[in-house]
């Protein structure tokens, strides 16, 4: 494998790096560039006109977003919803076209590659989604499925090949061979969200981006597939970017943090660090959300219909200021 370096540009042959992914004694072959790379990430889209001759409004979901991921490691994008976690998972995945700023992928610009070689480049990049039960077509076979990015990136293989290949992605996330056989209904809520993972696995890539990928299941079963994601990442130096608001997936699985408030990267830093003492309100409003056993805390944590009727029943005529002091983030 070869690369061409100068001050501009950068050029990576994707259809070689799979495999340098999939087999760990050789990550040192890769180039010394970031797995992904966000500058200036901005995304708007325009609303209605107001008048026919009038521009129209621009909603801007993004602004000014940047972060750096490297091989093997997990980057966790957390926010309340309607922050824009989703929509920057998408532009990640070149599904949207970015109003500013750029994503990189091992030095290449995605949104700027001819669709011959962004189709190679997703050999590179591949999506687990939130719902394991709509993420899935109820009509067909697991080994159908699984194999579905094979039969659209590599059409040549042959059909025993590809279901040798969904045999051995199935057994690293827990499932057996004679499973490519059942259609989905027949597999509880975690067996399913595995069946995910194993199709984004099937084309070996360098990079998962995985929105909300247990925020579907309970408790018992998202640590199963939490450990499933850690095992693979150990195995095969995987990079994970993690679309969550759970803070405890999170800290489970990601190196760093970033924290979106409206679009905009508010705070970031280790889980560790931001958790134990954020700074932004958004980030001390998401750890105040995380449910605790302490009974103290509950009652403290009240609605805010609950303390302004508590402040009218106490203090009928001071109910307006004990209104204003209300904390806006509940």
């Amino acid at each position: 494998m070869t690369t061409k370096t100068n001050a501009h540009t950068i050029d990576v042959p994707f259809r070689d790096m799979p495999d340098i992914a999939w087999q760990p004694p050789q990550l040192d072959a890769l180039p010394e560039l970031p797995l992904l790379q966000a500058q200036g990430l901005g995304f708007s889209y325009p609303l209605h006109r107001r008048w026919p001759w009038s521009a129209p409004e621009q909603q801007t979901l993004l602004h000014d977003v940047s972060f750096t991921l490297q091989t093997g490691r997990s980057l966790g994008i957390v926010g309340a919803s309607g922050a824009g976690k989703s929509t920057l998972a998408r532009l990640v995945m070149a599904l949207l076209q970015p109003t500013s700023g750029s994503i990189r992928l091992l030095g290449r610009t995605l949104h700027t590659l001819a669709p011959s070689a962004l189709r190679q480049a997703r050999r590179n990049m591949q999506m687990v989604f939130q719902d394991p039960y709509s993420s899935l077509d109820p009509r067909q076979r697991i080994e159908r499925i699984i194999t579905e990015p094979l039969r659209a990136l590599e059409p040549a293989t042959q059909r025993a090949a590809q279901r040798e290949q969904a045999a051995q992605v199935l057994a690293q996330v827990g499932l057996r061979s004679s499973d490519l056989d059942k259609y989905p209904h027949q597999f509880s809520g975690g067996q399913r969200q595995r069946i995910a993972i194993a199709r984004a696995l099937i084309t070996r890539p360098l990079l998962i981006v995985a929105d909300e990928p247990v925020s579907a299941l309970d408790v018992s079963v998202q640590a199963q597939v939490l450990n499933v994601l850690i095992d693979l990442q150990q195995q095969h130096g995987l990079g994970y970017l993690l679309i969550s608001h759970d803070l405890a997936v999170v800290q489970h699985l990601c190196d760093e943090v970033l924290v979106l408030d409206q679009g905009r990267v508010v705070e970031r830093g280790t889980p560790q660090a931001l958790f134990s003492d954020p700074r932004h309100p958004c980030t001390q409003a998401l750890v105040q959300a995380v449910p605790q056993i302490d009974p103290g805390r509950a009652r403290r944590r009240q609605t805010l219909r609950q303390r302004i009727a508590d402040a009218v029943d106490d203090n009928p005529p001071a109910r307006h200021a004990s209104a204003r002091q209300v904390h806006p983030l509940l």
